[in-house]
């Protein structure tokens, strides 16, 4: 993988992708999805976790309500980690990531993921250079062994927009009613140290990637979703998957 240099990475859709014609798109590979989730819970040989890291207002959230809420939710499971409680930090970073790794036949979502403790807790000083480094080749260590020992396929997504529209998104959440649940004050804050937080997710891509990422432009919503879906679809695809026959 080249390195990775976010500010040279458009956050927007390509001028050729018709808005309507790529959503229509989008539904084609949703129902191809459903299929090949139903084929992957009954065939129970792999299983797949969709690592999804992006700042605050990318669309994490739409982003797995859109694309995965259509598929049959007993082969489907979300995770979203959130600060480590008192009995996680006992233990060893990877540990409350581990425990909800996917089984065989499973699709796991990580919204936000072991990849936080890379991030914010470098950029606030949480976690020095030299940790972040160990902590780093355990990450990269921790995928090469779901993938090995457990045909566990791990797709990474960055959800990578531009500072103007996480602005414009956060501003969103304190006008829109339905919307303002979401708000929490200390978003604008985090927003404030974007320039620390772009060095420490290109450092994170350059040096985590024994399982490549996938930076998908993020502005617009509808190019998300088809980028995302269609990396799903043809991940799926590649596995030739068959169901079993009747039981022996």
């Amino acid at each position: 993988m080249q390195t990775v240099r976010l500010n040279k990475i458009s956050t927007k859709a390509p001028k050729q992708f018709n808005k309507e014609k790529t959503k229509a798109k989008t539904l084609m590979i949703l129902k191809e999805l459903t299929e090949l989730q139903n084929l992957l819970y009954a065939e129970s040989k792999h299983s797949l976790l969709i690592v999804i890291q992006g700042m605050d207002a990318s669309g994490k959230d739409g982003l797995i309500r859109d694309v995965f809420g259509v598929m049959n939710p007993q082969g489907v499971q979300v995770e979203s980690f959130k600060a480590p409680t008192s009995k996680e930090l006992s233990h060893d970073f990877l540990w409350r990531i581990h425990m909800h790794a996917p089984s065989k036949g499973m699709i796991q979502v990580f919204n936000r993921s072991h990849y936080e403790d890379i991030l914010i807790t470098r950029v606030h000083k949480w976690c020095d250079d030299a940790l972040a480094v160990k902590r780093m080749k355990a990450i990269n260590d921790f995928e090469e062994m779901l993938e090995v020992h457990n045909h566990t396929h791990i797709l990474k997504f960055y959800l990578h927009i531009s500072p103007e529209e996480q602005n414009e998104r956060l501003l969103e959440r304190l006008e829109d009613k339905t919307k303002q649940w979401k708000y929490n004050e200390q978003d604008l804050e985090e927003a404030r140290l974007w320039e620390q937080y772009m060095r420490v997710y290109e450092d994170c891509f350059n040096k985590c990637n024994k399982v490549p990422w996938h930076i998908i432009p993020s502005d617009q919503n509808w190019y998300k979703e088809y980028l995302v879906a269609n990396a799903i679809l043809a991940t799926l695809k590649n596995l030739k998957m068959r169901f079993p026959g009747l039981k022996k």
